[in-house]
């Protein structure tokens, strides 16, 4: 009875790690029964041939940061002749910091870097966050967003010291520049001449029901607490529960990372894998600052700059009222509602996103 009630124990810790990496955390046995499908992408899927494999820099460096861990950062330059180095810093060409969010790495960007790149007009700076792609972890503690503000700040400091900046968030990311914008906000309007704010939240994040029904949402709230304090001691477990439902966390992110009905199914692989590469003691440590993060102050910051907000209107982790409420505080804003897209909307629908961004990059210079 005893290693029966560890393992239903161990059961539903790993059901609530895995599915927090999308922004859910029950329902999950009615998804697979509802919603199983083959993974195998079909010949009518936009991106069916599509291999996201990772992308060519022109220069990977690892920045290292005042909390212990080091950063790994890749830089793709502008074809040759279109950087321009000369005149008043005002006429220089911005570089673009690209920031991931929660369970994702700096592929999260792929189709945005593939053409950018392609257009050869700006210098680019990805990097993964803390704990997550190619970037160390924290030897013990928990994550804060004022670390990832620090980290930014260090990769903005050895990256890309001089000349103007259009920093560009995704979720996490997003909350990672208002985390910034709280501690620094000078740089807003002297150097960040543009923000990006993609499918992101300034806060209430603990009020969100992940499209679930109300009464599931009740019940999930409470638990969070046991995946925060879930620590080591059953780590190793839970990542080996969540590798072995490699097909429970492909519909799971298929179900609450996208917003079309039938999105392409190698899309949906390609951020299963990025959610399943971040280990269990990585999401335990991240939650708290997450579901506490409460920047709506910070967003004053950003009334110096332009600022560009971009959210999925089937968006079930940041619903579309974040990004209305941060509109509401920051009126001069930008915001592009993405038709059929839930919270990566930059994968589901780059051809929106990424005209948005060229459009707001036009306007910045």
């Amino acid at each position: 009875m005893a290693r029966r009630e560890r393992l239903k124990r161990a059961g539903l810790i790993g059901a609530l790690v895995g599915v927090a990496a999308t922004g859910v955390a029950v329902g999950v046995t009615a998804e697979r029964l509802l919603l199983r499908r083959r993974r195998a992408p079909e010949a009518d899927d936009t991106q069916a041939g599509e291999w996201f494999r990772p992308l060519p820099c022109d220069e990977a460096v690892a920045v290292p940061t005042d909390f212990g861990v080091d950063l790994h950062v890749e830089i793709v330059d502008p074809v040759d002749g279109n950087e321009l180095d000369l005149g008043p810093l005002d006429d220089v060409d911005p570089t673009l910091i690209f920031i991931h969010g929660f369970c994702l790495d700096m592929g999260t960007f792929y189709f945005q870097r593939a053409e950018l790149t392609r257009l050869g007009e700006h210098r680019m700076v990805f990097y993964d966050q803390p704990g997550h792609g190619r970037s160390g972890k924290l030897a013990d503690g928990e994550y804060t967003l004022d670390d990832l503000a620090d980290g930014l700040v260090r990769v903005i400091d050895e990256c890309a010291p001089d000349g103007p900046l259009v920093l560009i968030g995704h979720s996490m990311g997003g909350m990672t520049i208002m985390a910034l914008a709280e501690q620094f906000p000078d740089l807003f309007g002297d150097r960040v001449k543009g923000v990006v704010l993609v499918s992101t939240s300034a806060g209430k994040l603990d009020e969100v029901a992940f499209g679930m029904p109300d009464y599931v949402a009740r019940i999930a709230k409470p638990l969070m607490p046991v995946v925060i304090g879930g620590g080591k001691l059953t780590s190793n477990m839970v990542d080996n529960i969540r590798r072995a439902s490699t097909d429970l966390g492909w519909l799971i992110t298929r179900r609450y990372g996208f917003g079309s009905e039938e999105p392409d199914r190698a899309l949906v692989s390609y951020v299963e894998r990025m959610n399943s590469r971040t280990d269990t003691v990585v999401v335990a440590r991240y939650l708290r600052t997450i579901y506490t993060h409460a920047r709506y102050p910070a967003l004053e910051a950003l009334k110096r700059t332009k600022v560009l907000v971009v959210c999925g209107e089937d968006d079930k982790v940041t619903p579309p009222d974040h990004s209305a409420e941060i509109c509401r505080i920051l009126p001069d804003a930008s915001f592009v509602a993405v038709p059929g897209a839930g919270h990566v909307a930059l994968l589901e629908r780059p051809d929106i996103v990424n005209a948005a961004l060229l459009e707001f990059l036009e306007q910045i210079y």
